[in-house]
């Protein structure tokens, strides 16, 4: 079954435990720290748009990519109502297009972690660089193996709400890196709930491995921190932030 469905109608709910100002005060912080002040901006995996607007009232022009229909209809909703100018396109990451180059492209909370074969992630990488500007950055995140494997790995999670509720069963296969999650979500509609179900797969990689497929995408790896600092990965980090840069484009007219 297709993620992104029925849960995207609850998503927002369920992620009000989000910081996301937090998040986008500090992607905003990492942007500007490479020289990145204003101009075109892609949010890779913009799911209903949060960082978007945020990254958009902050003066970037945005445009968001989401391979989930039903999450950009409801970040479509908050661009009517927030007036914001913001484009954004139902496509696949691992095959993107875009009408021209961009000055950095931002991937948060965990997209590039749904990307499941390493060859797959090389090539997100390359279509990146591709719509780079020379010099441009790539901003993203991704839970780590220490994450899936200790805090995510055979437990489960439930929480219920007011008109909606969910349980979130977690599997991981350490040999193979997947972490696959079955949700289970009972949606109020009128006097009734209804019972919907997706699953989810994440992939977990080693930060060796994305420096290496980095490097054969042609990008240049520039610094990996442990998320929300400006730290070094450590052992027991559960989400890490990852900086690319364009590289192959100077000199180019």
């Amino acid at each position: 079954m297709d993620a992104y469905t029925s849960f995207a109608r609850v998503y927002d709910t369920f992620m009000d435990n989000i910081p996301y100002e937090e998040w986008a005060s500090y992607v905003k912080e990492l942007l500007k720290g490479y020289g990145i002040n204003d101009g075109l901006v892609l949010d890779l995996g913009c799911g209903t748009g949060s960082l978007t607007e945020l990254l958009a009232k902050a003066g970037y022009d945005m445009i968001g990519v989401d391979s989930s229909e039903d999450m950009l209809e409801i970040a479509m909703e908050k661009q009517r109502s927030s007036g914001l100018d913001i484009l954004y396109l139902l496509q696949d990451m691992r095959e993107f297009e875009l009408y021209g180059t961009v000055r950095a492209v931002v991937g948060i909370c965990d997209s590039l972690n749904y990307i499941l074969e390493y060859e797959e992630l090389v090539q997100v990488f390359r279509l990146v660089n591709n719509y780079l500007d020379p010099g441009g950055v790539f901003i993203f995140d991704m839970n780590t193996e220490y994450k899936y494997r200790e805090i995510l790995g055979e437990n489960t999670f439930a929480e219920d709400r007011e008109d909606s509720s969910f349980i979130w069963d977690n599997f991981y296969d350490e040999d193979e890196r997947i972490n696959e999650y079955d949700l289970t979500l009972f949606i109020r509609e009128g006097e009734l709930y209804r019972k919907f179900q997706e699953t989810h797969y994440q992939r977990a990689y080693s930060l060796k491995e994305v420096e290496r497929a980095a490097a054969e995408a042609g990008m240049e790896f520039l610094a990996a921190y442990d998320a929300f600092t400006r730290d070094p990965m450590k052992e027991h980090s559960e989400r890490m932030y990852v900086i690319l840069r364009e590289k192959g484009k100077e000199g180019q007219e």
